[in-house]
C-alpha cells in the first residue's frame, strides 16, 4: 500500500527541479494519458515517449523547466490524486501559471499509469507565443 509520505517523496524530485529523481519512480512502460487538445496532449505508452512528447517540448519554451509544486495530495490503496501548480516563466516572459491534476497508479511502488488534466488553453497559448 502506498502512503502519503511515499508519494510526497516521489514528487519531491519534481519540486526540486530534479526530473531524473522523479522519473526513476516511473515504469519504463508507463501508460500516461495527457488529456486535452493542445501540443502536449496524447496517449503515451512509455516513459521515453512521454518525456519526448511533453517535458522535452516544455524545456524548449520554459528555460527553467515547469517548476512544479505539489499543492494537494489524496492517497488510497495504490492510487494517488496529485494536484500540482507550475510556477514557470516562458522564454517570452509569459507566466505559465498552470494547474495540474494527475491521477497516478502505483504497482510495486512504481508509477505504471497516469491520467493528467491541465489547462489546455494555457498550454496552447504557451506554444503559440513561444513556437518550437
Amino acid at each position: 500500500m502506498i502512503t502519503e509520505d511515499y508519494v510526497q517523496g516521489v514528487f519531491k524530485g519534481l519540486e526540486q527541479g530534479d526530473g531524473a529523481s522523479f522519473f526513476k519512480h516511473v515504469n519504463d512502460k508507463v501508460d500516461w494519458i495527457v488529456e486535452g487538445t493542445h501540443p502536449l496532449a496524447g496517449h503515451y505508452k512509455s516513459k521515453s515517449d512521454f518525456l519526448a512528447g511533453t517535458f522535452a517540448k516544455l524545456g524548449k519554451v520554459l528555460p527553467n523547466g515547469a517548476q512544479l509544486v505539489v499543492e494537494h495530495l489524496l492517497v488510497k490503496d495504490d492510487q494517488a490524486v496529485v494536484e500540482l501548480h507550475s510556477l514557470a516563466t516562458a522564454k517570452n516572459g509569459m507566466r505559465f501559471d498552470n494547474r495540474y491534476c494527475w491521477v497516478v497508479h502505483f504497482a510495486d511502488g512504481v508509477i505504471d499509469r497516469v491520467r493528467a488534466y491541465l489547462d489546455s488553453a494555457m498550454v496552447a497559448r504557451l506554444f503559440e507565443e513561444n513556437p518550437i
